[in-house]
Order: structure tokens, then sequence, then C-alpha cells
């Protein structure tokens, strides 16, 4: 399983007890859950999503919140808002990671910690945040950027 993979599902993990249990961001980064420490590379980049999702999670949630058509946010899952809440700040806030990868992880956490179908419904709503965060500028405001 490669680092960025490893990194993503401990943040889930993380977010999940973030949300179940209220840990703090502290205790959260030492991973004690886990029998061995990840390696540097993986614990790094999951503290990443870790702190830049709980830091954003206003905005995150209002993004969250914005894009559930027929269903309220205080009935998701908390696996499912965790993997919600993680991939939506990176759609959102991490720029460079391609939204295809976002999306594709996100599906691939949700099949292995969700319900059966939590999968397609993580992916409509992540499809809907990357078309409104990836949505190109209006042709005024093209021009007026070029002037």
């Amino acid at each position: 399983m490669a680092s960025r993979r490893k990194g993503r599902i401990l943040a889930f993990q993380a977010l999940y007890a973030w949300e179940a249990a209220g840990t703090s961001v502290e205790e959260l980064a030492v991973f004690p859950w886990l029998e061995q420490p990840p390696d540097e590379e993986t614990a790094a980049f999951s503290r990443l999503l870790i702190g830049g999702t709980i830091e954003n999670s206003r905005a995150v949630d209002r993004m969250i919140r914005s894009h559930l058509k027929n269903w309220d946010f205080s009935r998701l899952s908390r696996v499912d808002l965790a993997v919600l809440r993680m991939s939506a700040y990176t759609l959102m806030y991490q720029r460079e990671v391609p939204p295809s990868i976002v999306i594709d992880e996100a599906i691939g956490i949700s099949k292995e910690f969700g319900a059966d179908d939590s999968y397609r419904f993580i992916n409509g709503v992540l499809d809907s945040i990357r078309k409104s965060v990836n949505k190109p500028a209006s042709s005024e405001t093209a021009v007026s950027q070029i002037r």
C-alpha cells in the first residue's frame, strides 16, 4: 500500500475519532490506535490532512452541506462524514492534487470501511464539490485578469 494511501486511511481514522470522541488534534497526530507508528513520510502526510481538515472544518462542513441532495448533514454516518471531510478539504485547499485521485481514494476508503453503498453516495457528493471548486472563471473575470 502506497504511503499516500496509508496516510489517507490514517487521516480518515483520526477524523472519525475526532468526530466520535472529540479526541484532540495533538493526540490524533501520534496515532495512538496503532501498534507501530507509521513511517515519517506517511505520518507527515496524514498530519497535514488531519490538521488542515480540522482547522478548516467549518468551511468544509458548509461545502458538504451545500452539496447534499435530499439528505440531512446530521444523518451522515461517521464513516461517510470522515471520508467526505478529508476529501472535501483536499478538493478545496490542496488544489495541486488531481480531483480524480481524491475521489478515487475516497471511494476506495468508503468501500473498505463504509456501508455497502456508501461509495456511490461519496462519489456523488465529491463530484458535485469538485465541479463547484473547479468552475472556470467567467469570461468577464478572465478578461479583467488579462488586462
